[in-house]
């Protein structure tokens, strides 16, 4: 839940919280929200826990498009165009086969250009 919370921004909430609550206030603060972050833990693990025993082999068919859902959140474009373009998986059947280029050679003397009347 707070994966993304480092060390700098607990470091402002708590000094935010000295000035709101006051040094007399602070301790019984943090207590509370502990204790209401535990709480809202409990009720979710509580809610998954009925939903499962309800839905029964039902719930692992209704998890797996979540899970796409979140790979789709954490989708990294930097990690899609490595695994797609530059690994070699030459052993997909569904990769296409490139036909090679043809060798280039230079042109004879008096030799023309090839031409291409569909790219002119």
């Amino acid at each position: 839940m707070f994966e993304n919370i480092g060390w700098a921004e607990i470091l402002v909430l708590a000094v935010v919280g000295l000035f709101v609550l006051g040094p007399e206030r602070l301790p019984e603060g943090a207590a509370w929200l502990g204790r209401t972050i535990r709480q809202i833990k409990e009720y979710v693990t509580g809610a998954r826990e009925q939903i499962r025993s309800e839905l029964g082999p039902d719930f692992e068919d209704l998890r797996k498009p979540l899970e796409d859902l979140q790979e789709i959140r954490n989708f990294n474009p930097r990690t899609a165009v490595r695994k797609h373009l530059l690994e070699d998986d030459s052993s997909s059947s569904a990769a296409p086969q490139r036909s090679k280029p043809p060798e280039q050679r230079p042109l004879a003397p008096g030799e023309r250009p090839p031409y291409d009347p569909d790219a002119t």
